[in-house]
Parts: C-alpha cells; sequence; structure tokens
C-alpha cells in the first residue's frame, strides 16, 4: 500500500513594494535618516556645482583671451600679453609642467615604494611607527617652506652633481650643463620628489597592510623567501593601489606653485637639457605673473589655468578608475 504524507507549507510572505524596498536600502525610514540623506545628497549637488561653475568662469575668461591672441594658443613659444594684439601660447608651459612632474615621478615612485614595503614587511614595529610618523609630518609641510629650502639648501649643493652628470653623461645632450645657476628643471623634479613623497608612500602601505596573510603564509609553506613573498604576494595585490598613489601624487606635482616659483629661473624657451634653464610651468607661471598682469593678461593666464584644469582632472579622473578597479581583490580576505 502506497502511504502518502502531505505537509501544510505555509505560502510564502509578499516581497515589499519596491518604492519600499528602495527606502529600506537607502535607510530613510526615520526622520533623522531623512534628514542626513538629504544633507549628505545636497553636498554632493553643490560640489558639482561648485566645479562646473568653475569650469564655466574658466572657460568664458579663456574664449576672451584666445579670441584676442595673435599665435598659436596651443603651439606658440612666446608669452606676451602686452603687445597689440597679444601673442602667448602654452607650449612652453605644457613641456615644463610635464617633463618636471616626470621627473618627480621617476625619482619618488620607487622610493616611496621601497619606503611602504619596509615598513610594512621588514622593519620592526619599534622602528617602523616612528618613521611613519616622521612621513606623515612630511605631508604636513607648507609649499613655501619647501621651496624656500630647495633654493637656499637644495639648488647650492646641485653644483657637484650637476657637473658628475655633465662630465660623464653629457654627451647624451639631456644632462649637459653650460655651467649656468642650477634653478633647472632637473632641480624642481628632485623637489617636487620630495613632496609628493609621504602621499605616494601613505598609500602604499596602506595597500600593502591590506595584502592578505593567507598569501604570504601560502608562499611561506612553499618555501618562497621573503623577497619572493613580496614579489608574488604583496606587489601584485597592491599593484592598483600603487598606481592609484601614483596618480594622486602626480596631481599634485601638476599643481604645485609656490615651490617651484621659487626654485626655478624660467627664460620661456624648451632646451633638451634637463640642467639648462627651463620654460616654467602653468601654476608657476600663473603665480609669478598673475599680479602685475593687465586685464588682458589676467583672462591669458586664466586661460592657462583651464588647460591645468582640465589636466588635472583627467588625473584625478584616472586616479578613481584605477581606485575602482581594487573592486577585483573584494574576495581576496574570504
Amino acid at each position: 500500500m502506497d502511504i502518502s504524507t502531505t505537509t501544510d507549507v505555509p505560502p510564502p510572505a509578499s516581497p515589499p513594494p519596491p518604492a519600499e524596498r528602495k527606502r529600506a536600502a537607502r535607510g530613510a525610514t526615520r526622520p533623522g535618516d531623512r534628514i542626513f540623506l538629504g544633507l549628505s545628497r545636497g553636498s554632493g549637488i553643490l560640489l558639482l556645482v561648485i566645479m562646473a561653475a568653475i569650469a564655466v568662469f574658466l572657460t568664458y575668461r579663456a574664449s576672451l583671451a584666445i579670441s584676442r591672441d595673435h599665435g598659436n594658443f596651443l603651439t606658440t613659444f612666446e608669452w606676451n600679453t602686452n603687445l597689440t594684439p597679444p601673442s602667448f601660447g602654452i607650449a612652453v608651459l605644457a613641456f615644463g609642467t610635464i617633463v618636471s612632474s616626470v621627473i618627480a615621478m621617476v625619482i619618488a615612485v620607487p622610493v616611496a615604494v621601497a619606503i611602504a614595503l619596509f615598513l610594512t614587511h621588514y622593519a620592526p614595529r619599534r622602528l617602523s611607527g616612528p618613521i611613519a610618523y616622521v612621513i606623515d609630518l612630511l605631508a604636513a609641510v607648507p609649499s613655501i617652506v619647501y621651496g624656500l629650502w630647495g633654493a637656499l639648501i637644495l639648488v647650492p649643493h646641485l653644483r657637484g652633481l650637476y657637473g658628475w652628470l655633465d662630465t660623464y653623461l653629457g654627451w647624451t645632450g639631456i644632462l649637459s650643463w653650460e655651467e649656468g645657476a642650477p634653478r633647472t628643471m632637473l632641480a624642481v623634479g628632485i623637489l617636487l620628489a620630495i613632496m609628493i613623497l609621504p602621499i605616494i608612500t601613505n598609500v602604499s602601505r596602506e595597500v600593502f597592510r591590506q595584502v592578505p596573510r593567507m598569501h604570504e603564509e601560502a608562499a611561506l609553506a612553499l618555501g618562497a623567501t621573503r623577497w619572493e613573498v613580496v614579489r608574488m604576494s604583496v606587489l601584485p595585490f597592491g599593484r592598483s593601489g600603487v598606481i592609484s598613489a601614483s596618480m594622486l601624487g602626480l596631481g599634485r606635482a601638476l599643481g604645485e606653485t609656490m615651490a617651484v616659483a621659487t626654485v626655478l629661473s624660467p627664460d620661456y624657451d624648451i632646451h633638451a637639457s634637463l640642467l639648462n634653464p627651463g620654460g616654467g610651468t602653468f601654476a608657476q607661471n600663473i603665480a609669478s605673473k598673475f599680479g602685475e598682469a593687465t586685464e588682458q593678461g589676467r583672462d591669458a593666464l586664466i586661460a592657462s589655468g583651464l588647460v591645468l584644469f582640465v589636466i588635472t582632472l583627467l588625473v584625478n579622473g584616472a586616479a578613481r578608475a584605477i581606485i575602482a578597479r581594487r573592486k577585483e581583490y573584494s574576495g581576496a580576505n574570504a
């Protein structure tokens, strides 16, 4: 005989309406939550409005200047806004900004990554704490202090380095020196490298600390040395974080003003050698000429500021995109 038993199963509860689910997900079911949500949303919208207002202002004033420019704004090797009509361009400024930032990145990124690895995987606890504290203090030093230190201490001591580079590497043309003042693009790059070092080091250090412990233990269990653990586990995991930190440091280097204006002696020309005076940077040119510029000259400087504004937005946008890619590591700690 077949015996069948039936069990009464209650019907599943009907899900809440979509509107209620959305409010519950946003945490806006209570008055305090709704107020906080409104303030947060308003702050975000206000930030976008401010950025849009800055972009509109810069674009408007830049259009006035470019419409009166007798030269080509992108390729002219001259900055003379007192002529009638004026003639100015950003070619030299763009070259100087990019070259000085690249020099800073080439120097700062390897040193910062090495310091971050030392603090997280090599240094004892009693030593890593004070070193990290000192590095944090470097980030709090004002730009003008860096500029004064660079002009009074760094630049005079670069003559020996310039002479050595000219003797052994001057044949390349990039490192030839004409015995002039050491206030050059290389000096600016070295100073910028020191300034962005804390940013890259701190972010890289925090990224390396997030490496799953099981990854390192697995590598050690396979007989890997400490360097092999770093090479196979730490660096691959923290690659995107190091790139993001480097992009943030690059944004700082691109927009630095007072330190560059204090150290550099621009001649508004492009030189093949890094040991000769450079043509200046966007931020340095604006800071040095804005006070005595006419209305026409201020519009031209604002036009160059618009270019720097766009470059900075692109750099920060690229950094945010790289940071977003770290979601691929979200399950590493599972």
